[in-house]
């Protein structure tokens, strides 16, 4: 029994975010859910605190943002669970700062797109300028943030399965993935820029 509880958890940390989609909107198991949102939390907890400007309130906002949209019925119909999340998310944070009378100023430099980039540096759709500036900047990042980010977005494993194979702290871990994503992103930003600057002077 317990060899079929683990074959089954590994064949679903094994299907993609679409097919996790699928799989809760045809099954109605929580299970797909729960994976799917995991995956998301480290970026959402980035976006929260990019608008909540608090730690506790950017975390308090995840787990209020799980419990919403795990009970919305839109979750069954939606195609582009990435992008709903996102207006979501977003939704969710500044209802919660009108809430609280604040008024805080907020960089909105295309945020959706730089929340897009963050999800998609680990997935089969790079080009092969991506792909070579993501081998650079993996080399470029210390150790214990390449594996915390290889273990999360290419193995899909969780933060306990992460802690249990470090050593590790759960605080660590996810500084290690929260900076070494925020890094990566910026190393890449640069190395696409300086192919690009290349490419022109060969023209």
């Amino acid at each position: 029994m317990m060899a079929k509880v683990e074959n089954n958890k590994t064949h679903i940390q094994q299907l993609t975010n679409d097919q996790l989609l699928e799989r809760f909107q045809t099954e109605d198991k929580k299970i797909y859910f729960d994976e799917l949102y995991k995956r998301y939390i480290p970026l959402l907890y980035g976006l929260c605190l990019k608008y909540l400007k608090n730690t506790e309130e950017a975390k308090n906002a995840v787990m209020e943002i799980y419990g919403e949209v795990s009970t919305n019925h839109s979750l069954y119909i939606i195609k582009n669970f990435h992008d709903w999340l996102y207006t979501f998310a977003k939704n969710h944070c500044l209802h919660e700062m009108r809430k609280s009378n604040s008024r805080r100023f907020v960089e909105l430099v295309d945020d959706k797109v730089n929340f897009e980039k963050e999800f998609t540096f680990f997935d089969d759709n790079l080009s092969s300028e991506e792909e070579k500036a993501l081998a650079v900047c993996l080399k470029k990042l210390n150790e214990n943030q390449r594996k915390c980010l290889e273990y999360f977005y290419n193995d899909h494993r969780s933060y306990a399965e992460i802690v249990a194979t470090t050593g590790n702290t759960l605080s660590k871990v996810k500084s290690y993935i929260f900076t070494g994503r925020r890094n990566l992103e910026r190393c890449i930003a640069k190395e696409l820029k300086k192919a690009e600057k290349e490419h022109f002077e060969q023209q």
